[in-house]
């Protein structure tokens, strides 16, 4: 079952309320072009969470719910990743250290089964993927694997969190797309020449959903076990609107609910990549409006 725990603070349209209720923001730091980090105070999430859990984001009352993969916590505080990409997204960027969001939802999802399997891989190539595998190369190290933590990027400049996972893991293993830094190619890569000399017992991995789908027809030639992150669009995040659904063994599931980690080699990934473009011309539309506007009407 998963635990279902609201944070709610009071909804606020000043930036004096922002800064004196709801989850306050404590860090927040750019980690390269593209991406940026947010720490906020959410206690009664930090209490609960575990590796694979994930958490839902609501800025204000008149926001969306985000779902969002959680780094690390720390004492009563969270740590979280986002990409520039979105209407919310980008709001957000423009928040600062004292101010309050609304509400922060979680933890949702199940949690990884921490158990000792052998020699671990946890592999991801975008913003959530690199999140989960400090989460899930902590909880599994705990659990006494030999971890292998990989990540890919497009160049040198794009790279985070290295230092905290090479530190962390047994084994680390960085690629760029363009050979600037690490390995010249992508994560898959580096994974095919550990399963043909058989040192791989169990795989993991979040991020781009066509990578995960190329990951996992690879480990099922090997017959490596491979759970995946599958992040489809979520509206309440507790399986009552039915929007993440996917179709695991030919069986539909909720990813909130069910997921958000499933047999890679169970997943219509075709299906999956499908439904993630359903919405597209709906964001383009939100994304203009905000830009517009210039400023979310809740903080002028």
């Amino acid at each position: 079952m998963h635990k279902d725990i609201v944070n709610k603070g009071v909804g606020a349209m000043s930036m004096d309320v922002k800064k004196n209720s709801g989850h306050e923001i404590t860090r927040k730091e750019e980690l390269n072009s593209g991406d940026y980090l947010i720490e906020v105070r959410a206690p009664l999430v930090a209490a609960k969470f575990m590796p694979g859990n994930f958490v839902i984001f609501l800025l204000h009352e008149k926001g969306e719910r985000v779902p969002m993969s959680v780094q690390k916590v720390e004492g009563d505080r969270i740590t979280v990743f986002f990409k520039k990409l979105g209407k919310t997204s980008r709001e957000l960027d423009s928040w600062h250290v004292g101010d309050c969001i609304n509400s922060v939802v979680g933890p949702l999802g199940n949690a990884i089964e921490l158990k000792k399997y052998g020699n671990v891989v946890f592999a991801s190539d975008l913003v959530c993927g690199h999140a989960e595998n400090y989460a899930a190369v902590k909880g599994l190290k705990g659990a006494g694997n030999h971890v292998i933590s990989m990540q890919s990027f497009p160049t040198k400049d794009d790279v985070y969190p290295r230092k905290e996972l090479s530190t962390m893991a047994d084994e680390y293993f960085l690629t760029t797309a363009d050979g600037s830094q690490g390995i010249k190619g992508h994560y898959t890569d580096v994974l095919k020449g550990l399963l043909d000399e058989n040192k791989v017992d169990m795989v993991f991995a979040g991020g781009d959903i066509p990578s995960l789908g190329k990951l996992s027809e690879l480990t099922k030639r090997y017959n490596v076990r491979t759970m995946v992150t599958l992040r489809q669009i979520m509206i309440d995040g507790t399986g009552m609107c039915g929007a993440c659904r996917v179709f695991i063994d030919g069986e539909m599931k909720l990813t909130c609910i069910d997921g958000p980690m499933f047999d890679g080699h169970k997943v219509n990934f075709e299906e999956v990549i499908a439904r993630l473009g359903m919405f597209k011309e709906e964001e383009s539309v939100a994304m203009e409006d905000y830009n517009s506007r210039g400023v979310c009407h809740e903080r002028k």
